[in-house]
């Protein structure tokens, strides 16, 4: 059996793994690319203590890991089953460094899952850890009370919205040509190419894992979308795009308040998927959530790598 399968197997243990590690998604998000796994095994050959999935990218040369389009999380993942000692951890980290190593990588970066003691561990071993920001909503149950919590803007934005309503039958198709008129009104490129979506638009549908939603008018007009995914724990706004002809309708606020709706539906928390850009920031921070951290863990492996990167970077710029 091979690293992947025996991965597969394990992750049906974990009822908490993160969407963004789940085998069927790294499928998706990794079309075209290369992904396999690190294990940490126990004393039995299928006994599996902590598993490190990655993609690994190859340009010239080189070869480095990196998150995946439109994936949150990543980094080792603990056997949710079991309880590790300081010392225990500190042995599966170092195992999986060094086989992170055997890699012959030029270059490592991945997110870790919230709450995970593993950055700590690595940043130990000599690897670059950096702290990142998510928003997450994780009481709904009262929608009134979670409403509440909302700025006096927010509120003022949602009594804008009132002649707006949510629409579910926009297709992965559609949204990605409205999100792309969203991004060229506003003279932006997308991050993420029409065939990227498709394919991981099938597979979340396969999962019923998904949902596209839009905010329209009487005329069925969008002016805003979001594509929402979830897992057992928590349902995250992926990609959402707003219309910025539309800006001052309430048309933002009404999606966030509609995919709370129906996040409280499916039994799980809301998370706003990372908020790193200052301006998006204060956008989530007016509906009141928690803040969450979770951390980058980054290493070069030679370095020159940084150098090479930002001369393809420059490259790709110019032809943009």
């Amino acid at each position: 059996m091979t690293n992947k399968e025996l991965y597969t197997e394990w992750s049906k243990s974990q009822t908490s793994l993160p969407i963004f590690m789940q085998p069927w998604w790294l499928d998706a998000v990794c079309a075209g690319r290369e992904w396999d796994v690190i294990l940490i095994k126990g004393e039995k050959e299928d006994e599996v203590l902590a598993a490190l999935a990655y993609m690994l990218c190859h340009k010239w040369w080189m070869r480095w890991i990196d998150m995946p389009q439109e994936t949150q999380i990543g980094g080792l993942w603990l056997d949710e089953n079991r309880e590790f000692e300081a010392e225990r951890l500190t042995t599966i980290c170092q195992e999986a460094s060094t086989q992170l190593a055997s890699k012959k990588l030029h270059y490592y970066y991945q997110q870790f899952p919230v709450g995970s003691p593993c950055p700590e561990q690595f940043s130990a071993l000599g690897f670059k850890t950096k702290e990142r920001i998510t928003y997450r909503l994780n009481d709904i149950s009262d929608l009134d009370k979670t409403i509440d919590g909302f700025s006096k803007n927010k509120k003022r934005q949602l009594q804008k919205a009132l002649s707006l309503h949510m629409e579910t039958e926009m297709t992965a198709e559609e949204f990605f040509h409205f999100h792309l008129q969203c991004m060229q009104k506003q003279k932006k490129h997308l991050s993420y190419s029409r065939e990227f979506l498709l394919v991981l638009e099938q597979k979340l549908r396969k999962h019923h894992q998904s949902q596209i939603i839009s905010i329209c008018n009487a005329d069925h007009t969008p002016y805003a979308a979001a594509l929402l995914v979830w897992d057992k724990c928590r349902m995250y706004y992926l990609i959402p795009c707003y219309d910025p002809e539309y800006k001052e309708s309430g048309a933002s606020a009404l999606l966030v308040l509609d995919s709370i709706k129906l996040a409280r539906e499916k039994g799980v928390t809301f998370d706003f998927e990372g908020s790193m850009i200052s301006g998006v920031a204060k956008h989530y921070k007016q509906f009141g959530p928690a803040a969450a951290s979770y951390y980058s863990v980054e290493k070069y492996y030679k370095w020159w790598f940084r150098f090479a990167m930002f001369i393809s970077w420059l490259r790709n710029r110019k032809y943009r």
